[in-house]
This record gives structure tokens, C-alpha cells and sequence, in this order.
């Protein structure tokens, strides 16, 4: 028998994908840029399907590339050269399995979306934190592989910190049952973390409980303009100063970066010009409270101190994700209009204005025929420098310069005690960034975990960890 042939008997006829035309879509990244044919995309419905698959591959010895949304900006959900690998997909399932609004917590299929799990929270009047503009297609299970960010870590930290307890199809074909919805458990190793960041390189998540939080009663969301990045720091620095954890979203966007996205946002149009933009939101859970009073007056004393040129509160819900929608259309505009070398980079929030300025001196002298996007999270020091192609010019441009690029962009990063990758992960697209950056003994104890839980390299090869010899 087939390959092929075992897993539908494990599957189903249907939801194993064979046909070239059909796989297309599972094989290419969300931009486009790494394209590497399967052998096939198994789509299982059950935990002990996944499991069923994984034996199955595991006894064919061919690799695995576990697939969420496909929306991953790193190539990490889709085959890396060299072939010879099955995708299994997890969007069949895409069960809420259970909601405690006591215990604050929900356990979710992997392949349930990031919109269908905030919507089934809300609708217990609870919040799952975790935001971005990918929420309709992006997986819980890919999130959480991946330790997605998005733009309210300022208070409610990344993904990691939402994750209580897993469920995890082992390379050996065993199920973890790790569904622990406890806050505390000090027994021994915390095993659910060795999968959360892991980019499906040491198991397959196939659910998750997560932890929930009162949903805000109110809110206030602002659009201020700003001279530049340090004055953008100095706003989010006076605001947090006087509201805390109240404060949950501060981002940065730089003036070209704010206008494409506006661009790229259906009826989408800026307030104000500005040369920089801070985007701002106040969360309060008491009914009574007035975030857009608050917001109002520290907003006035920072313009009255210089601090910000301009700015314009949201006076209706749907104005406030006006302003949001157009910071999330930045990517998908860059996309639209040639694509752009994406970098997501972090460093201490002090150095922020120097890495900018670093980047900008860089842009001009060494990429002068370039276009230069800055945006991102402020409040937790990570920004994504974007370096554009010329106008009228496709990223095929940049081909024989993009490693240069992004190698001098993250050493920019690293020498100011950054990382070169804050949120979107190493996939196949930041293996060089692993290789010149990550110490030796970080890669050695990596890999350690990797032979001792996928010892046959089954599960996302060519993913995360660089090659041995190559460090």
C-alpha cells in the first residue's frame, strides 16, 4: 500500500490532497515567496487521527509540516527544499471543547480560529487577548506554535502567557494529554513549554486551554501625530507613567508606513498629516470609568509640552477600528505594492530612537534607492523595519541584495541587545539570522531537545534550528 493510500484510510478518500492544482495553496507562504511541492496535505478531524498520521509517516520515514492558517510571515507552515515531506493541516479541527467562565479559561481545537475563539469568549463576556490583523485565517494551534505577539502584549504579554495547558501528538505517535487548566502546578518540568515557540518542530499541538480575562467595559482608542520615534517613545512613557496596565495597545507608525496602510483600508483616510503616528487604547472594567476623558487630558498636556503635535480620540467603536484597521493594513498594502524585506527586530525600549536612526542612516547610504517602513509595538520594543523596493518595482528587484539587507539590519538589532526575531519566529526565512546570532550553547541544548523528542527529524524539517556544522 501507498503512502497515499494509508492515510485515507485514516483520513477518509477526501481529505487527503494529492493533485498539484490542489495542493498549491497549502505549499506557498502567505507572501508568496517560498513555494516547495508535498507529497501530499492530510487534513485530520480528531487528535487520534493526527496521531494515526503521524505513526503512519513515521514508519514511511517521510517529514511532516504541521500547517495552521498558512499565515506565518517566516515560511514556517509550508515545505522546505528538498521535498519528500506530507502537510497536515489542522482546520478540521476547530472545536471549542470546553468554556469555564469561573475559571476563566477555554480549551480549543488547534485549527479553531483566532476570530472564533475571541468571539466565543466574548459572548461569555470574557477577553482572549491576543490580536492581530491574520485573526480570520490564523490557527490556534500555529499561534501558540509560533508564541504569536500582536498589539496587546503591552499588558496581557505574548501568546506564552496565555497558554495553561496543551494537548500534543508526540513524534512517536503517543497523545500528551496536558490539558491542565490549573494557575498553579509545580510538579516537576513545565513540559507545555517546550511546545509553545517550537514551530512544530518537537510535537503537533492539537488543542489548548487557554486562559480568558474579564472583558473590558470600557474603552477609548486615539490616533496622535508625532515629530518622530523618540517623541513616540516619550508619549507611551508619559501615558503608562500615569495609567499602568490601562494602557493596552501603543504603536508606532511611521508616516509613509500610516498612509499605505490607509491606502490599503477600505474607506480608509487619516485624520491629520503627521511625519509619525502613536495608535493608543485605554481599557478600563469598571462601567463607570471615562479612558476617553483620560485620554483627552493626557493627550492635551503632551501637545501643550511638544510631545505631540496632533491628535483625534475615536468618538464611536467603529471609528476606533478605523484607526486600527489602517495600522493592520500596513503589510497587506506593502504586499499589494511590490512586497518589502521584512525585519522583527526588538531591543530595550530606551535604545528604540537609535535603532531607528541606525536603520534610517543605513537605508540612505547603503539602499539609497529604497523605501523605508517603520511600525510596530511600541510598548514592548518591537518594531518591523520594512525596507521597500523602489516605486514601480516588485521584490524581485531586491534578489541579489536581500541577505545583505536583512543581515545588516539584524546586527543592528543584536548590537544594541536586541533579537532578530521578536514575534514572527525563524522558520525557514531566519535560519542565517540563528547561525550568526544565537550562541553556541543556546543551539547545542536545541538540539538536545530535539533528539530527545524527534530524534528522526519528522516533524517540520528544515525549520528553526540551522543545520549542524553551520553555527
Amino acid at each position: 500500500m501507498t503512502l497515499r493510500a494509508a492515510l485515507r484510510e485514516i483520513v477518509g478518500q477526501g481529505a487527503v490532497v494529492a493533485a498539484p492544482g490542489d495542493r498549491a495553496a497549502f505549499e506557498t507562504d502567505w507572501r508568496g515567496i517560498a513555494r516547495h511541492a508535498a507529497l501530499c496535505v492530510v487534513l485530520p478531524d480528531s487528535a487520534a487521527q493526527v496521531a494515526a498520521v503521524v505513526k503512519c509517516c513515521a514508519d514511511a520515514g517521510v517529514g511532516i509540516v504541521p500547517q495552521g492558517g498558512n499565515t506565518g510571515l517566516v515560511a514556517g507552515g509550508v515545505p522546505a527544499p528538498g521535498g519528500g515531506q506530507v502537510i497536515l493541516n489542522l482546520r478540521r479541527l476547530h472545536q471549542i471543547r470546553a468554556l469555564d467562565p469561573v475559571g476563566d479559561t477555554m480549551t480549543v481545537e488547534a485549527g479553531a480560529t483566532l476570530h472564533a475563539a475571541r468571539a466565543v469568549a466574548a459572548g461569555a463576556g470574557k477577553l482572549f487577548p491576543i490580536s492581530f490583523g491574520a485573526e480570520g485565517s490564523a490557527q490556534i494551534g500555529g499561534i501558540i506554535s509560533t508564541n504569536a505577539g500582536g498589539m496587546q502584549v503591552l499588558s496581557y504579554g505574548s501568546t506564552r502567557a496565555q497558554v495553561l495547558g496543551l494537548e500534543v501528538v508526540l513524534a512517536d505517535g503517543r497523545i500528551w494529554d496536558g490539558l491542565n487548566a490549573l494557575r498553579k502546578d509545580n510538579t516537576g518540568f513545565d513540559l507545555k513549554q517546550l511546545f509553545i515557540g517550537a514551530e512544530g518542530t518537537l510535537g503537533i499541538i492539537t488543542a489548548a486551554t487557554l486562559r480568558l480575562y474579564p472583558a473590558p467595559s470600557a474603552q477609548a482608542c486615539a490616533l496622535a501625530g508625532v515629530a518622530d520615534v523618540a517623541a513616540g517613545l516619550e508619549l507611551f512613557t508619559r501615558i503608562r507613567h500615569q495609567c499602568g496596565p490601562a494602557l493596552t495597545l501603543c504603536e508606532f507608525i511611521d508616516g509613509p508606513a500610516m498612509r499605505l496602510g490607509a491606502a490599503h483600508t477600505p474607506g480608509g483616510r487619516l485624520p491629520f498629516a503627521a511625519p509619525a503616528y502613536v495608535l493608543l487604547e485605554l481599557s478600563a472594567l469598571d462601567a463607570d470609568a471615562t479612558p476617553a476623558a483620560t485620554l483627552e487630558r493626557l493627550l492635551a498636556r503632551a501637545m501643550e509640552a511638544g510631545v505631540a503635535l496632533d491628535a483625534v480620540i475615536a468618538q464611536s467603536a467603529r471609528e476606533a477600528l478605523g484607526f486600527i484597521a489602517m495600522r493592520e493594513a500596513v503589510s497587506e498594502g506593502e504586499l499589494r505594492e511590490g512586497g518589502a524585506v521584512k525585519h522583527d527586530i526588538a531591543v530595550p525600549l530606551a535604545v528604540i530612537p537609535e535603532m531607528v536612526a541606525a536603520v534610517e542612516r543605513l537605508v540612505a547610504e547603503t539602499y539609497p534607492d529604497c523605501r523605508l517602513n517603520v511600525f510596530g509595538h511600541l510598548g514592548d520594543g518591537n518594531l518591523h523595519i520594512n525596507i521597500r523596493p523602489p516605486a514601480g518595482q516588485g521584490l524581485a528587484s531586491l534578489a541579489s541584495r536581500k541577505e545583505a539587507m536583512t543581515a545588516d539590519v539584524e546586527a543592528l538589532a543584536v548590537a544594541r541587545g536586541g533579537s532578530f526575531s521578536a514575534e514572527h519566529g525563524i522558520g525557514q526565512f531566519r535560519l542565517a539570522g540563528m547561525r550568526a546570532h544565537k550562541p553556541a550553547v543556546d543551539l547545542e541544548l536545541m538540539r538536545a531537545l530535539k533528539a530527545a523528542l524527534d530524534p528522526h527529524n519528522l516533524f517540520n524539517p528544515g525549520k528553526l534550528l540551522p543545520g549542524k556544522g553551520t553555527s
